[in-house]
């Protein structure tokens, strides 16, 4: 039918427009990286100094950049993937009316509070926790960020779970009751992989916001460019050091085509943690059938 046709190629256009929105996104950073590459070449960005405003011995060694965000990233998940989808099956299959009236409104506005409000919360009151606790120097540490980005990522891998835990058909549980398997044993063996894809979706949407979240790393972290892996110390990000530096570089400089590929390398980077969660899922999806 023609009416079938028109939705159909509707929803194809929808489909390539976000596509072509996301080539353009990488065409753009390459254009703009792509002047800096040829004058410099690519190996001076393995260096381990990012000094570019120094006036003797300019250094754009994005390691640094990006071990930081990989540490942050790494504890934030740690912290928020198993939280969230605990809390997430509680709130499915184990909570209460009155609790779910209570707990997820909060879930809710947890999620909705700005980043600059979070960063305020972990700049007074998390960093002296943890400065207090590990008898550091300094609470602006890569730890403080995790944990901070933790707490923003929860409610988005809780919310999306939950919801794919409720669309598991009742069947299912119904079958595995049946069959002998306790209330637990029917939650974690039949429920929660039946509803894996979305649990799946669930922490890629987290730890998107994880790794793409500025204005909190930028508060609590540090912002010391320094290349390690203690969680303790001071650590920077690729995101906030692009918005803390893009504002005051002059255009078509080699700091402003180094803050670009910082961020082309996070895009690629966030590109191959997509590519790899679905990976998994299809593996997971082919051993089940």
């Amino acid at each position: 039918m023609l009416k079938d046709k028109i939705i159909r190629y509707i929803l194809a256009s929808a489909a390539s427009i976000s596509v072509l929105v996301v080539l353009l996104v990488f065409y753009f950073l390459f254009k703009e990286s792509f002047l800096f590459a040829q004058a410099n070449g690519i190996k001076i960005l393995l260096g381990t100094q990012w000094k570019p405003v120094s006036f003797f011995d300019p250094s754009f060694g994005v390691l640094p950049l990006i071990t930081g965000s990989f540490l942050v990233t790494c504890i934030a998940g740690l912290i928020a993937i198993p939280l969230g989808i605990v809390i997430a099956v509680y709130l499915a299959e184990i909570a209460g009316e009155k609790e779910k009236e209570i707990l997820k409104p909060l879930i809710e506005i947890l999620a909705s509070l700005p980043s600059v409000v979070l960063g305020f919360f972990g700049l007074v009151v998390l960093a002296p926790l943890i400065q207090k606790i590990f008898n550091l120097n300094s609470g602006l540490t890569a730890l403080t960020g995790a944990v901070l980005l933790a707490v923003m990522a929860i409610p988005t891998i809780t919310s999306v779970s939950e919801d794919a835990l409720r669309a598991v058909p009742a069947l299912y549980k119904q079958a595995s009751l049946a069959l002998g398997a306790s209330r637990l044993q029917t939650i974690w063996r039949v429920t929660v992989p039946a509803g894996l894809s979305g649990i799946v979706a669930a922490v890629m949407l987290g730890m998107g916001r994880v790794i793409g979240e500025t204005m909190a790393v930028l508060m609590v972290t540090g912002n010391a460019p320094a290349l390690t892996f203690s969680p303790t110390e001071s650590a920077r990000t690729m995101t906030a050091t692009i918005a803390s530096e893009m504002g005051e570089v002059a255009q078509g400089s080699e700091h402003y085509g180094a803050l670009f590929w910082v961020g082309l390398i996070l895009l690629f980077i966030t590109f191959l943690l997509v590519a790899f969660s679905q990976r998994i899922l299809k593996k997971y999806q082919n051993f089940k059938t």
